[in-house]
């Protein structure tokens, strides 16, 4: 892939014969990027594990210490009283089976979804819309409860979900580049803890196998996995 003459120059900042400390590549992150507009910043994890064994499968949620700095929609799939719970606590959308005909028709206009229990018989048929999109409300993940305030209040606190996908990656966005150092090493640092605690018992030797720094249009920063020390 060629790639212009901005992202070259800066791209020779960066050494590809090493790997640099959770701290430095926070720093030299700033050195290269080159867009004049405010990057998401992700992280790209790669695991030295089997996505294909079901005892290998790695999920979970972790809230960043200061968010991803992304406004997030957050749809409701819930009936009754408790939807006035969720429109209090600010859901952008909430309804019954009219939202769930809404999305089966292909409208996805949200970034996160909660359902109540008893809504997840009908939320259950929109797996093929959701599903791809990471949106379906899980309870392993908390999105599936009646404590709909807690639920709407973490997520928009910087709630984010991880999951494992079929080529053993794990993606998230952590932040923007407008980010101080220290608030993207804080969520970076969050991540990576969250992964570890959630390491498979049937995963035996490497576990993390590499990890990635970048923005929207940066070029990557490679992270020694065992350096993820403070900022100095």
């Amino acid at each position: 892939m060629r790639r212009g003459k901005k992202y070259q120059a800066v791209a020779v900042k960066i050494d590809r014969n090493r790997t640099y400390s959770l701290s430095e590549s926070v720093k030299l992150l700033r050195e290269v990027k080159w867009a004049n507009f405010d990057e998401s910043i992700s992280l790209d994890i790669r695991m030295a594990i089997d996505p294909r064994k079901s005892d290998q499968q790695i999920r979970g949620t972790v809230i960043l210490p200061h968010g991803t700095g992304k406004k997030i929609r957050v749809a409701v799939f819930v009936r009754g009283e408790k939807a006035r719970e969720a429109t209090e606590a600010g859901a952008d959308f909430v309804g019954a089976e009219e939202l769930v005909e809404k999305v089966a028709g292909g409208w996805t206009d949200f970034e996160a979804t909660i359902a109540t229990p008893d809504m997840m018989k009908l939320v259950g048929k929109l797996g093929k819309v959701l599903g791809p999109r990471g949106l379906m409300p899980n309870p392993k993940t908390g999105t599936v409860t009646f404590n709909l305030a807690e639920a709407i209040n973490q997520i928009r606190g910087g709630r984010v979900e991880f999951r494992l996908d079929r080529l053993a990656n794990v993606h998230v966005m952590i932040g923007k580049t407008s980010f101080a150092d220290q608030q993207i090493f804080d969520n970076a640092a969050a991540l990576i803890d969250a992964i570890i605690k959630v390491r498979p018992a049937s995963a035996r030797g490497q576990y993390i196998k590499s990890i990635t720094l970048s923005s929207t249009m940066s070029p990557g920063i490679r992270i020694d996995p065992n350096q993820v020390k403070p900022i100095e």
